[in-house]
């Protein structure tokens, strides 16, 4: 008995159509993948500046506090909504949800907020990377372990957006081919 290891079976999911291993983990992996850059952003909330070297004004706690953390908690609600792309809950509408619950969900209406998110995050991305190379400004760091620690925990995020494109293509695939 051989076992293929090359072979790229399906996973086990709850979905019409199965899903591509690489997608069911990739959907899997975002809100792991996002966490460090959420969880480095909390301290700027308190006005701590992870060494960060910065004339900005600085604002309000009042104002910065649910602003950082609404942030945070925004982002890795987004992360999680992409699990949607793999699982039955894109498919059809949960049955708890009022009036909508166990219709199912037209393809597009998941693909098309995927592919302009998925867009949108990329583009964030490019300009994220020109601004770390000094095209946009460059920011500056009280020293190199700062620095690397922020690239450690904030480069993650140039993924989301490619692999939010990659989930939507496969939900269209898989929903839309036999």
């Amino acid at each position: 008995m051989t076992i293929n290891l090359l072979h790229k079976a399906p996973a086990a999911s709850d979905t019409e159509r199965p899903v591509p291993r690489w997608a069911l983990r990739a959907a899997y992996a975002l809100p792991w993948l996002l966490l460090p850059s959420c969880l480095w952003r909390l301290p700027f909330a308190f006005h701590f500046e992870m060494g960060q070297l910065s004339d900005a004004p600085v604002s309000p706690l009042w104002l910065t506090i649910p602003y950082v953390f609404g942030l945070s908690v925004l982002t890795e609600l987004a992360a999680l909504l992409s699990i949607g792309l793999v699982r039955r809950w894109g498919e059809v509408v949960p049955g708890w949800i009022p009036v909508i619950g166990g219709r199912r969900v037209p393809p597009m209406a998941a693909v098309i907020p995927a592919v302009a998110g998925g867009l949108l995050l990329s583009v964030v991305s490019v300009w994220m990377v020109l601004s770390w190379v000094g095209v946009f400004g460059h920011m500056t760091y009280e020293n190199g372990w700062w620095q690397a620690l922020a690239m450690a925990c904030i480069s993650p995020l140039a993924l989301w957006g490619p692999l939010v494109l990659a989930l939507a293509y496969a939900y269209h695939r898989r929903r839309h081919h036999a």
